[in-house]
């Protein structure tokens, strides 16, 4: 799987677990899974903590599951491959193609997690409107566990040889062999340790501060998230050709009114009050 050669690492691993005709398992299903396994069980303690309802978890990580992969597959083929989708609109959210008169089972090849976190805040918002739940609230618990969730999948895009960084010569450069014989940062894992980091200040500030004004986990998580990754797509390649000629990718482009929205929830004018009911 690795191999050390000539200062750097070498990456061959198959992104198939195991596969059964045309059939198969991938190491980032896996990590997709795990991500929404352990966000839950995180969410749950959570919930417990705060005396809210199991089942109404289970309601929220519906809406969050189905608003996850709706935006994401969506937000890669308007934001990354709009001009080949407009013509093949099914292809968006069904899983095959359509050549030559003859349908073929692909899978889904594109999700964007920017398209995913605006699937999730659309998700959060139906389900408080069904069930009369804070947004706030929900946002604030919620973002908790994301950054974790965000780690997992980055550490598929590893297996997967996807996402790859720019060119190095450092020590810790990988050549990803299923791409090319080039070393490069591997800014999947530099993005996986980002999240992490951010997983655990914001989860301990959650449980160390009684007191914190709505939204102001949600905003936080913004500015350190989605700066995190405007910051990590200048070591990363472009994912599509039409990004060569810009001077800021689409990544970075679609951080920035994250990262704005979060500034404003942080530092808004908020007063509590009396009484208020959370």
């Amino acid at each position: 799987m690795i191999d050390s050669i000539l200062g750097a690492i070498h990456w061959n691993t198959r992104p198939e677990i195991f596969s059964i005709g045309s059939f198969e398992v991938r190491y980032y299903t896996l990590c997709f899974l795990l991500a929404f396994i352990g966000s839950y069980v995180l969410m749950l303690r959570i919930f417990k903590r705060e005396n809210k309802p199991q089942e109404l978890l289970d309601q929220l990580s519906i809406y969050i599951f189905v608003g996850t992969l709706l935006g994401a597959r969506l937000g890669h083929c308007l934001f990354y491959e709009f001009d080949y989708y407009k013509d093949h609109p099914l292809e968006m959210i069904l899983p095959y193609t359509y050549v030559d008169g003859k349908f073929t089972l692909t899978g889904f090849h594109g999700l964007a997690s920017h398209g995913g976190a605006i699937g999730i805040l659309v998700g959060i918002f139906l389900f408080c409107r069904k069930t009369k739940t804070d947004f706030l609230w929900i946002a604030d618990r919620l973002v908790l566990v994301v950054p974790l969730a965000g780690a997992f999948v980055r550490i598929g895009n590893f297996f997967n040889s996807e996402i790859i960084g720019l060119p190095s010569d450092l020590p810790w450069a990988v050549v990803f062999e299923r791409v090319d014989a080039i070393a490069r940062h591997p800014a999947q894992l530099y993005e996986a340790i980002c999240y992490l980091l951010i997983f655990i200040l914001l989860w301990n500030i959650y449980h160390r501060k009684s007191l914190l004004k709505p939204g102001f986990l949600f905003g936080l998580f913004l500015i350190l998230l989605f700066g995190a990754r405007f910051v990590m797509e200048f070591l990363k390649e472009n994912q599509e050709a039409f990004e060569a000629g810009m001077a800021y990718n689409m990544g970075q482009l679609l951080s920035l009114p994250f990262v704005a929205a979060g500034i404003y929830l942080v530092f808004r004018p908020y007063q509590a009050l009396p009484n208020k009911k959370k």
